[in-house]
C-alpha cells in the first residue's frame, strides 16, 4: 500500500521554505515514502514542471496547493491555476468540484486550539466551537496528523475528525528536509498520479501513517 505524503512547501515557490524540490524527493525517497504531493502556500505548480521532477527523480510528484481561505488552510488537488476569489471557502468548494477535484482540512488544530490549552486542560469547549467550523462541510477528509504539530494538537485534529466523521490523512508539512519521513498517507490502492489520488481521497481509501514522533 503507497505512502504519500499529501502536504509539502519548497522554495522559491513557498517563502517560508528552505527545501528545494529536488532535496524534498531525495528525502523522500530515503524515508520510505513513495511519493510526495506539492502543496505551496496559494502557489500552483506547473503540472508539466511537476512531471518532469518526478521523471528525473523516477518518483511520483503530485502537483497540488494550499489555499488560505478564512475557515482554515486547505489542501487542493485537481486545480492547476489561481482563481480570484478562491481564498473565500464558498466559492473554492465549487472550482474543486467543478474540475472534479478534492479537499483536505489541513493542520485544523490551528485558530481552533486555544494557546491555554495546547499543552493541558480540558478542551471540550474548544472542540465544540472547532465542529461549528464550515470547513468540514466541504471536504473529502481531514489532516488528522501534521508533522510540524504537537502530539496533544495532532490528538485535538484526530477528535475533530472522529466526530466530523470524515476520513484522515497525515502530512508533513515539510519546509526543511528534517520535516520530511515524519508522516504519511497510506492509500489501499495503487496511486499513479493525481487522477488516482483524488479518486481514493474522495473515496476516503486512506488513513494516516505516523512514522516518525517528535
Amino acid at each position: 500500500m503507497p505512502l504519500i505524503d499529501l502536504h509539502t512547501h519548497t522554495k522559491p515557490l513557498s517563502h517560508d521554505s528552505f527545501l528545494a524540490p529536488d532535496d524534498l524527493v531525495d528525502a523522500a525517497r530515503r524515508s520510505g515514502l513513495d511519493g510526495v504531493c506539492l502543496t505551496e502556500h496559494d502557489f500552483f505548480w506547473d503540472h508539466a514542471t511537476a512531471a518532469e521532477l518526478g521523471k528525473r527523480h523516477d518518483f511520483l510528484v503530485i502537483p497540488g496547493v494550499e489555499v488560505n481561505t478564512e475557515f482554515g488552510h486547505i489542501l487542493v488537488f485537481g486545480l492547476d491555476r489561481f482563481v480570484f476569489g478562491m481564498h473565500r471557502l464558498r466559492e473554492l468548494t465549487p472550482l474543486v468540484r467543478g474540475a472534479g477535484g478534492a479537499m483536505v482540512f489541513a493542520h485544523p488544530y490551528r485558530r481552533q486550539l486555544p494557546f491555554e490549552l495546547k499543552h493541558a486542560g480540558d478542551w471540550t469547549d474548544a472542540l465544540t466551537r472547532a465542529m461549528a467550523n464550515e470547513a468540514h462541510d466541504h471536504v473529502d477528509a481531514i489532516e488528522a496528523y501534521n508533522g510540524r504539530g504537537t502530539g496533544r494538537e495532532n490528538d485535538f485534529s484526530e477528535e475533530i475528525r472522529l466526530r466530523a466523521e470524515l476520513p484522515g490523512t497525515a502530512g508533513s508539512d515539510s519546509h526543511q528536509a528534517s520535516d520530511v519521513g515524519a508522516c504519511a498517507t497510506e492509500f489501499e490502492r495503487e496511486i499513479t498520479g493525481l487522477a488516482d489520488l483524488i479518486a481514493e481521497l474522495k473515496a476516503g481509501r486512506c488513513r494516516p501513517v505516523v512514522m516518525r514522533t517528535p
